[in-house]
């Protein structure tokens, strides 16, 4: 049965469409040729201005948007995630390449394929290696935050094309929107009218009629609002620009440069465009899981990322990833599948082909309105006042993600967060609960409890640890029982309840051996109760349980007092008025002093 299971978690592992694929009903495939349709649509402009911004020639720009996308969505976890060109990435590629070749040139065509190719063999490879628990590390708070944070730095990135002005580009949040303010009166009402009608036509169509495709009816609407006041004022007067004409052409075959000069000069900037991507990508997967109530796979989207790559780069694509314009518009537009950001790939190729010259009617401020009614749709007002409302550190990583997002690097706000998550988690796990238990006589059978009010023995006393003890929180833990000592010296004899105890490091089991010598220094002992076999099993092979004394450990609580009340001082039992075990019973009266 075992073999069985682990055969059918390695079919799964290469061939993860199979689990989704029931999912593709009739009702929900209708869902993704909308929600594809729209995405393919999108696409066009934003794969322009991406190749634009990596110094690629334009048509690169819709090739990345291609084969990427689909070989992504059969390959990965996520139903919403499309990927494909983006801006960051673009940036990145732009960075890395401009030193080695002239952007747009041959040399650089052939430098960002190769680049393309090594960052899809490296997340390849960290898929298959199972590194994706590397993304548990991404708190919930940060995506919330990272993911409000893009969100706004999309909609300001918008707003020269749904107000007709000219802002600089690669401007950061709070310099986008002071420019815009000083331009305030520049503003082009034409261009700003259909960029409205867009966004209240969405609106009122997922509103009044959800099932409709809302967005390629906004994008339509606003295009034939655009087209009569072309026509009847003329574009000069107007102003208003649209995406234009573009190549019909399906990508070609391409080469990557394997030399190993050309491998050894991107081997910096492909390991740093990788590791950028994998969490950009991860990042808006996890987001899009929690709105759509998905588990993500981590190794598995390593995985698709990695294959993607590896196929763009034969296909004339340059490095691809989650896109959050285009992911969110995904789940806005209703997908349900993988099968939406498929076909959204497919759809391009056939728009490219027959439809691409009709873009040059598709007005950028439509494309603006959309994006803006798709950014408002990605901020999770809910979760972000539960997050306020539940936890001071929590509500710390989403404002500093968050505002991150907005005035740095957006994948530096991305690593920075990752950063406070981790830094929280080792905080948590070196802290692990130390809790004093003592048996309550109102509990069947004198049940341990944590009480400050219950009476403890007077020479013993019961510890209960929840957590790691390994190197980080040894400190913590050795703190907080000198801090017990100090309230109670007379309690010579500890007894570890370690049940709870899910690890320990040779840096643990040093700190009890230590414990114990202490213990009998005081002339106690140190006992160990419910130790995990798995934790016995490693105080075994580093000879800690000899040091600490085997006849000092025991499998059960009452095996343990039975074992523990023979030891303890007669002189002080004879005086104590506690008598909190059943063993007490056979002692005579305390003497009154």
């Amino acid at each position: 049965m075992a073999g069985l299971r682990n055969r059918h978690s390695l079919l799964y592992r290469f061939t993860p469409f199979l689990r989704w694929w029931p999912m593709v009903t009739r009702e929900n495939l209708r869902a993704d040729v909308a929600a594809g349709l729209t995405g393919a649509i999108v696409v066009l402009p934003q794969g322009v201005a991406f190749a634009a911004i990596a110094g690629m020639p334009p048509e690169y720009g819709l090739y990345a948007g291609m084969i990427p996308a689909i070989i992504a969505a059969l390959f990965g976890s996520s139903w919403h995630l499309v990927s494909g060109p983006t801006t960051a990435a673009s940036l990145v590629l732009f960075s890395a390449l401009s030193v080695f070749a002239e952007p747009g040139s041959a040399d650089y065509v052939s430098l960002a394929l190769t680049l393309t190719l090594m960052v899809g063999i490296i997340q390849l490879v960290m898929g298959l290696a199972r590194l994706g628990v590397l993304v548990n590390f991404i708190s919930h708070s940060v995506i919330i935050g990272f993911t409000a944070g893009a969100a706004l730095l999309i909609a300001a990135n918008q707003l020269k094309n749904f107000f007709g002005i000219a802002v600089p580009r690669g401007l950061h949040f709070h310099e986008t929107l002071i420019e815009v303010g000083k331009q305030f009166g520049s503003i082009n009402l034409y261009v700003t009218g259909v960029a409205i009608t867009t966004l209240l036509l969405g609106i009122l169509i997922k509103t009044f009629r959800p099932k409709w495709p809302y967005m390629i009816i906004a994008m339509v609407g606003g295009s034939l609002l655009s087209v009569l006041l072309n026509n009847k004022l003329g574009v000069t007067e107007t102003g208003i620009a649209t995406v234009g004409a573009l190549p019909a052409s399906l990508p070609p075959l391409s080469m990557p440069n394997l030399s190993l000069e050309a491998i050894k000069n991107l081997a910096p900037a492909a390991l740093a465009a990788t590791l950028f991507a994998l969490t950009e990508a991860v990042s808006i997967s996890r987001s899009i899981a929690i709105k759509s109530g998905q588990h993500i796979d981590g190794n598995q989207e390593f995985f698709g990322q990695g294959l993607s790559n590896i196929a763009g780069s034969f296909f004339s694509g340059y490095v691809a990833t989650g896109s959050f314009n285009r992911s969110g518009l995904n789940y806005s537009a209703g997908a349900r599948t993988p099968m939406a950001a498929i076909l959204a790939g497919g759809l391009l190729m056939i728009i490219v082909v027959l439809v691409a010259p009709l873009a040059v009617y598709l007005p950028n401020a439509a494309m603006a309105g959309i994006l803006v009614l798709v950014a408002w749709g990605l901020i999770d007002f809910h979760h972000i006042v539960q997050i306020l409302r539940a936890s001071k550190s929590e509500s710390a990583i989403l404002a500093t993600t968050f505002f991150s997002a907005l005035l740095l690097e957006l994948e530096f706000a991305i690593f920075l967060g990752v950063m406070l998550s981790l830094g929280l988690y080792l905080k948590r796990t070196s802290m692990p609960r130390v809790r004093v238990r003592a048996p309550d006589p109102q509990q069947v059978k004198g049940k341990f409890a944590t009480d400050p009010n219950l009476a403890e023995c007077p020479q013993l006393r019961f510890v209960r640890i929840d957590g790691s003890l390994f190197f980080g929180a040894i400190n913590y833990v050795q703190e907080r029982l000198r801090d017990l000592d100090d309230q109670h010296p007379e309690q010579k004899n500890l007894a570890i309840v370690a049940s709870g105890i899910n690890f320990i490091d040779l840096a643990g089991g040093e700190f009890l051996v230590k414990e114990a010598k202490h213990r009998r220094k005081l002339g106690g002992r140190l006992y160990l109760i419910r130790v995990n076999e798995e934790v016995c099993g490693e105080f075994k092979r580093a000879g800690f349980i000899d040091d600490i004394g085997r006849e000092n450990i025991f499998a059960g609580k009452t095996e343990a007092i039975a074992h523990m009340f023979e030891r303890l001082d007669r002189t002080i039992c004879s005086r104590c008025d506690k008598r909190i075990f059943k063993e007490c019973a056979t002692l005579p009266a305390p003497v009154k002093s």
